[in-house]
């Protein structure tokens, strides 16, 4: 288990921080404005469920990938889970990882009203578990979709002995990301993202089952990091950040 470096609040005012910072802003805008977007449009056209459903899946999985990639400055995380899981491995420091999620939640916030504002006024659908599922359940189902997640970010992209598939790591996160949500959206909407659920629920002020998208994605998320930066990450090519070191 990596030590958790603190961070210091000089990062704030470090170049490459508020560069970062800016990137993070914009790729984690486009993920939420494209994701909650096409949620949007599935329901404004005439198609089945399951039509639907493979429609936000193939957007979601597109635009992370994409933005992923886009995003390399800040490290692309768009997803306050996944910057829990890379603190928790010492990748990044608490002091920037606050910054990120502070990011994260204006970046979607921003998206969703934009989007309420170009759609004349549709509601920005929210995440709430289906009919049938209960929060133990739907908590179960997002602890295990974002543990999914985060252990696809460490074995492609994070962990520095990926072999053949250097390189892929944005494209096959976001193949797993429209793979979980097929398997999970029908059950607790396949969220695995605390700012991605923030968006809508602030701007339809529908908070219904919302506290399910932070507790089950961070604690998914945390597990993830920590299983695979104590069992699978080679330490001799991974040295975590020291307490007062600016994590990229």
């Amino acid at each position: 288990m990596a030590k958790i470096a603190l961070g210091t609040s000089r990062e704030a005012t470090q170049p490459d921080c508020i560069k970062a910072l800016v990137v993070e802003f914009i790729t984690t805008f486009f993920f939420v404005f494209i994701g909650v977007g096409s949620a949007m449009a599935a329901d404004k056209l005439v198609g089945g469920a399951l039509s639907g459903l493979l429609f936000v899946a193939l957007a979601h999985a597109l635009v992370v990938a994409v933005m992923i990639s886009a995003g390399h400055i800040s490290g692309g995380h768009l997803n306050p889970a996944v910057t829990l899981g890379l603190l928790v491995g010492g990748h990044i420091t608490v002091f920037r990882s606050i910054l990120y999620w502070i990011d994260q939640l204006l970046a979607s916030s921003l998206a969703c009203l934009l989007l309420k504002y170009l759609t004349g006024g549709l509601a920005t659908p929210v995440h709430t578990l289906a009919s049938g599922v209960d929060y133990g359940q739907g908590l179960v189902w997002e602890i295990i979709l974002t543990f999914a997640l985060l252990f696809t970010v460490y074995g492609t992209i994070v962990d520095p002995k990926k072999g053949s598939i250097d390189g892929l790591g944005p494209l096959l996160t976001g193949l797993v990301v429209g793979s979980l949500i097929l398997a999970g959206g029908p059950f607790s909407g396949a969220s695995m993202n605390p700012a991605r659920s923030f968006g809508p629920a602030l701007v339809s002020w529908d908070w219904t089952d919302h506290w399910v998208y932070w507790v089950g994605p961070l604690i998914g998320g945390g597990l993830a990091g920590f299983i695979y930066e104590t069992f699978f990450i080679d330490r001799s090519s991974h040295l975590p950040l020291a307490n007062d070191e600016i994590a990229y």
